[in-house]
């Protein structure tokens, strides 16, 4: 704040004097100025005493003659007038007072009184002999000034000339602007005038301003104003007393940094932000300019070295905050983010490396060391006029995260050891604030790449479904959850939906939700209807709770399991505890699923159901975590609401779909994490599927296997013959020999050459290895060699084992090439002739 300008300092009073009483009144006897002091010792405010009678103000206890004669003597008094003397209280109990009368006297011999009344044990005049205009006002710290109607000055005690610096004989008959220019003059004369002109008494009026007595620091200063009247109430003046208050005014400036601290920063786990809390708390009221920076491995969440900084890691420091009370940081040679490069012996470096703060009340900015090495930053801030500079370390636990530098330019006076003092506390606080950012940042980002490796990055190609996700976390202090989502290519061209949150949040959160992620997988390769996959998910929960035993909140998880068949045009469902998925149809009629209720995963021993229901090709289902239907009111249904909205046209790209859902969310972050899968589905064309029912006899294997050449022919995939009539061959040859009938062959065309083989048997053929001596043995080996996958899965007629074929083999993948180097190993032959020996 510069030295012209003023501004009231809340809580200070020149008459804090805890029990004193000061009263300006006219030679009547009326109250024309009430202290504070006076309003708390008799009860009367300010509003009440001005224009009373000193007799009804200080009413006598037992008057042993008339109370107004009383004081109209003691106010007659030419020397003024001392005593004793018992009156009442407002609410009317008893003081003993002891009194002090002053005549104030003018240059044209106008008078007013000044009365000064405090308890008896408490008067600070008690005992004096001396006049009071020479002993009280003379010796007092307060200083006391009075000044004509034209503002010149007529009187003043040494208290005041002590504290400007100008003497009596400088300041008698000129303004104030004339002799302490350093002042808020303007302001100060202003409320002068506005007392004159109201004889509303101004207390407590409180502004900065640089003596003469002091010409180089900034004084705060409290001061009340009185108007003089003489016996007609005309105007003769303003009495004023004010009171050097700097080092309270320091105290409390200090005390309110401190607590603008503690509110600023600190409120985000963010490492830059709250090194930019940092600089933004210290200005104005405290530093011109202030910079932040910060050692790269805090930024990053590393764990540094305890101790001081070593030199060369100081090669990797970057600007992290910066604030000035100029527009734009001007005196930045660094913009925030980018790295910073100090010589050897600058402040900031020699405060790192020897661990201590540094306070520099004069800065040399033209024959220092730093100066020297870097005489361009020096020019830049000797220019803008910087003279004064501190450094403090940032540490918190014994780790050393960077330093805070602390500049003036401002005619404010150079900082103090006091103000160095204040730096550390409220610096400290931040460090404390920036590495509990810091150890955050590193556990956070160790979650979220636990959490992003764990979810899916692409969705897996297949030809059941169009599909598209959108994966958003919540705005939580972990920022970590447990919601997950899945599509899963499965047998015959059929495709697995997945959708599964994870109470809690958190890492545990986190892993919980990459286990069960993972053993739906694996499920789901075993071929198990959506029931039995949430059976054994309930069972695996409960072993993760058994296993973990922790209190975090994570007790179990919700599951939505779909397997979709674009052949049958047909769709399979179950849920434990999950919100209901949305279909809309493909005209654009929306509807929620009511799906068999199942319990959430973890509560064991409940049954889990499945519907099945067919769906149209071009219909859209959406599933999604509760987290989408949330909002801070708990809303589900306005959440339901809100989705059927955003699906009104299902044929519109899923992509704008997602967009246009996530868009609906009310607020700027979702009250849970949200995972959201949309697929729209697909059919298959008959002219991509054959089927044929095989006879129950070895000799319909060659049948068979020509019916696949031809299909395969018409499907121009002649580069399939050889593997596909190998694979047919065999499932067929297994199906006559170890099942029982009814015996299906089907062929898919999808992207990949589906060929699977149906019976009646739940018996589950094995892949073993073959002794050279044996005769058979080695049909599924040669399956597996040949297949790009394979497998079986039970149907409630018995089970399918089929097999996928790449659409096109991979160059220099010929059939005769296999062939020949199966046959180096494997007597090949007796596997490729049919029973009867074709």
């Amino acid at each position: 704040m510069c030295a012209s300008q003023s501004s009231r300092l809340s809580g200070v009073g020149v008459f804090d004097l805890a029990r004193t009483a000061v009263v300006m009144a006219d030679r009547a006897g009326v109250a024309q100025g009430w202290s504070e002091g006076a309003e708390r010792l008799l009860g009367h405010s300010v509003a009440e005493a001005l224009g009373r009678r000193l007799a009804d103000l200080f009413a006598v206890v037992d008057p042993e003659s008339a109370p107004d004669r009383r004081w109209e003597a003691r106010l007659a008094e030419t020397d003024g007038w001392s005593g004793l003397e018992a009156v009442r209280h407002k609410d009317g109990h008893r003081l003993d007072l002891e009194f002090r009368i002053l005549p104030v006297v003018d240059a044209r011999n106008r008078s007013a009184r000044l009365v000064l009344a405090a308890e008896m044990a408490q008067a600070p005049w008690s005992g004096a002999s001396r006049s009071l205009l020479e002993g009280i006002l003379g010796m007092s710290p307060i200083g006391v000034g009075m000044v004509n109607c034209d503002l010149e000055y007529v009187w003043l005690n040494d208290a005041l000339v002590r504290m400007g610096g100008a003497t009596r004989e400088e300041r008698l008959g000129k303004r104030l602007g004339q002799v302490q220019p350093g002042l808020a003059v303007e302001s100060i004369e202003a409320e002068m005038r506005r007392v004159l002109d109201t004889g509303t008494p101004s207390v407590g009026y409180e502004y900065l301003g640089r003596p003469q007595s002091d010409p180089q620091r900034e004084h705060a200063y409290s001061t009340s104003f009185f108007r003089l009247e003489d016996e007609a109430h005309q105007s003769l003046g303003v009495c004023y007393m004010v009171l050097d208050v700097t080092e309270s005014y320091r105290a409390r400036q200090r005390m309110a940094l401190l607590n603008r601290a503690g509110e600023r920063i600190g409120g985000s786990l963010d490492v830059w932000q709250t090194a930019q809390e940092l600089a933004d708390v210290a200005v104005p009221d405290f530093a011109d300019f202030v910079t932040v920076d910060l050692l790269d491995a805090q930024l990053s969440g590393e764990e540094p070295v305890p101790g001081p900084v070593d030199a060369p890691d100081l090669l990797t420091m970057r600007r992290a905050g910066q604030q000035s009370v100029r527009e734009g940081c001007p005196e930045a040679v660094v913009s925030v983010g980018e790295p910073t490069a100090y010589p050897p012996s600058a402040p900031v470096v020699l405060s790192l490396t020897e661990g201590n703060s540094t306070l520099l009340q004069t800065l040399d900015l033209a024959g220092g060391d730093w100066a020297a090495e870097d005489p361009a930053r020096a020019a830049h801030l000797r220019e803008l006029g910087f003279h004064s500079l501190m450094v403090v370390p940032l540490r918190a636990r014994g780790i050393f995260l960077g330093a805070a530098t602390f500049a003036r330019w401002q005619p404010i006076g150079p900082f103090q050891p006091d103000d160095l003092v204040l730096a550390e506390e409220f610096v400290t606080r931040a460090a404390i604030s920036i590495d509990n950012a810091r150890r955050y940042t590193r556990e956070h980002t160790a979650a979220l790449t636990l959490q992003h490796s764990l979810l899916p990055r692409d969705l897996p190609e297949q030809c059941a479904v169009e599909a598209a996700y959108r994966y958003l976390p919540a705005d939580s202090l972990s920022g970590v959850g447990g919601d997950w989502f899945d599509v899963i290519p499965l047998s015959g061209a059929r495709v697995a939906l997945v959708v599964g949150d994870v109470v809690g949040h958190g890492v545990h959160a986190a892993a919980t939700m990459g286990r069960l992620r993972a053993a739906v997988q694996t499920l789901a390769d075993l071929d198990l209807s959506p029931e039995e996959v949430l059976a054994h998910l309930d069972d695996m929960v409960n072993r993760v709770a058994d296993d973990t035993n922790t209190d975090d909140g994570v007790v179990g998880a919700t599951c939505l399991y779909a397997v979709y068949d674009p052949v049958a045009c047909s769709c399979t469902l179950a849920r434990a505890g999950h919100p209901e998925p949305l279909l809309v149809g493909p005209t654009g009629a929306g509807q929620l699923l009511e799906l068999p209720t199942g319990p959430p995963l973890g509560l064991g021993g409940m049954p889990f159901e499945s519907a099945e229901l067919p769906l149209p090709e071009g219909s859209l289902l959406a599933l999604y975590t509760n987290g989408l239907l949330l909002d801070k009111a708990l809303d589900l249904d306005g959440g339901i609401s809100r989705l059927r909205s955003a699906l009104t046209d299902p044929q519109a790209p899923l992509e704008d779909i997602c967009e246009t859902v996530i868009n609906s969310l009310p607020g700027a972050r979702p009250v849970d994490d949200v995972a959201l899968l949309l697929a729209r589905t697909r059919a298959l064309p008959q002219s991509q599927l054959a089927t044929w029912d095989i006879p129950a006899d070895p000799s319909a294997v060659a049948e068979a296997r020509k019916s696949a050449d031809g299909q395969l022919t018409e499907w121009d995939l002649e580069d399939l013959l050889f593997s596909a009539e190998l694979i047919v061959s065999e499932l067929v040859t297994n199906a006559v020999r170890h099942a029982s009938g009814p015996i299906g062959l089907r062929m898919i065309r999808a992207r990949t050459l589906i060929c699977e083989v149906s019976d009646a048997s739940s018996t589950s053929p094995h892949l073993r290895h073959a002794r050279t001596t044996d005769e058979g043995g080695r049909g599924l080996f040669l399956i597996a060699q040949y297949a790009q996958r394979w497998g079986t899965r039970y149907t409630p007629q018995g089970k399918i084992i089929w097999a996928e074929l790449p659409l096109r083999a991979a160059a220099g993948d010929g059939p005769a090439s296999d062939l020949s180097a199966l046959a180096e190993d494997l007597d090949a032959s007796a596997l490729l002739t049919d029973p009867d020996g074709r």
